[in-house]
């Protein structure tokens, strides 16, 4: 009896590790982002440059606004990162398996890759709305704040004036944007660990700088454009008519398009690099770190 019930734990363990890794990596990666996830949201809701957005907000809110959002910003990590990590590692050990164990191609892991972030940002758009809604409430005019005290107080201010199905308002352009962010992530990551790894010779904290930093990159190319319509979806409000500015995802696209250009979907790219970049090498250093203590504590 006393073997079974050790037995059975270690069963469990294998099975919710990935996401419990996935999601404590996410989180404490976000602890260290947050101030600058904060300056990238005001600069898209056309607040100025990325000093005049920092200048403004410690003048006139204090050293407290830059991480304001947080308890959303863990919320959608948990939530979000969780699936996302986990699900992909084991998609791809299925994968593997599949393969007869041999090391999987690009376009495999690619499309384990754009899987993963669609599971991740369904089970994360709540927190991520929340953390919209928060971010962007100190920008409205005072009358139309909606004065969130935190991102469950968020979720149910939400639910009980607009409805439950409210808390997935943009979830489309929010699963097309987790998609094209991991697609380019963890491919061009991978990648590049073995180009850095093997045909420079670089060591492993070096390496997983320089594929930090070339993943970021290509996460923030390909996931900005949607991250940019998201956004405005999200902290639209309706006029005295009670229309909104857009009629959805694409009307939001075409009229984007048609009043700035394609460059306009790139609105705060520098700032919005800075930010995935980090987040994604910290990710990986925490997971990383998180695996060695579980190691060496036999887990």
């Amino acid at each position: 009896m006393s073997e079974e019930k050790k037995a059975k734990p270690a069963g469990v363990w294998p099975a919710v590790k990935p996401f419990v890794n996935g999601g404590a990596s996410g989180m404490l990666a976000t602890c260290v982002i947050q101030p600058i996830d904060m300056i990238k949201v005001r600069i898209q809701l056309g607040q100025g440059s990325a000093t005049q957005v920092t200048k403004n907000m410690l003048q006139n809110e204090g050293i407290g606004a830059f991480y304001k959002g947080l308890s959303a910003g863990l919320l959608r990590q948990a939530t979000y990162t969780t699936a996302r990590l986990g699900s992909f590692r084991i998609l791809t050990t299925k994968a593997v398996a599949a393969n007869d164990g041999k090391p999987l191609p690009l376009y495999q892991k690619a499309l384990c890759g754009l899987t993963a972030g669609a599971i991740g940002a369904c089970v994360g758009s709540p927190a991520d709305l929340s953390l919209i809604r928060m971010q962007a409430d100190a920008t409205l005019p005072a009358a139309q704040r909606r004065h969130y005290k935190n991102a469950f107080h968020a979720l149910y201010r939400i639910v009980s004036d607009e409805g439950v199905l409210a808390l997935w308002k943009g979830a489309g352009p929010t699963v097309v944007r987790a998609m094209a962010l991991n697609m380019g992530m963890l491919a061009s990551y991978d990648q590049s660990v073995e180009f850095f790894r093997g045909s420079l010779g670089m060591g492993e904290a070096a390496t997983v700088v320089g594929a930090g930093a070339v993943s970021g990159f290509f996460a923030s190319a390909c996931s900005l454009p949607f991250d940019y319509v998201k956004t405005q979806i999200q902290k639209m409000q309706p006029d005295v008519d009670g229309r909104y500015p857009f009629s959805g995802s694409l009307d939001c696209a075409m009229k984007t398009l048609k009043s700035g250009g394609p460059f306009k979907f790139y609105t705060g790219f520098p700032v919005y690099f800075i930010r995935i970049a980090p987040h994604v090498m910290l990710t990986w250093i925490f997971l990383n770190q998180i695996q060695k203590l579980e190691k060496s504590a036999g887990l």
